[in-house]
């Protein structure tokens, strides 16, 4: 039980990393087919997008501090992944 609830703290956190990562590199790569948004709500995507990914950043920062058996798993799972 314990195993599958750090599990899901990993991976919410590695998924809204993931998330914003995709949300940044569109607003960045592609801000002008975004559509019909103004440019104040163009700037405030991309504040939110940086502030989810600083977020999920420091969340997988202390989970590796708190439960440190976890990190060769993330590590497999990214490598895995690429």
């Amino acid at each position: 039980m314990k195993t599958r609830m750090i599990n899901y703290l990993y991976n919410k956190a590695i998924a809204d990393r993931e998330k914003a990562l995709g949300s940044l590199e569109l607003l960045v790569n592609n801000g002008v087919g975004i559509g019909d948004h103004s440019t104040e709500d163009f700037w405030k995507n991309l504040d939110e997008a940086l502030d989810v990914y600083v977020d999920a950043k420091d969340r997988l920062e202390a989970l590796l501090e708190l439960f440190p058996r976890q990190e060769a798993e993330e590590s497999s799972t990214e490598k895995a992944e690429e």
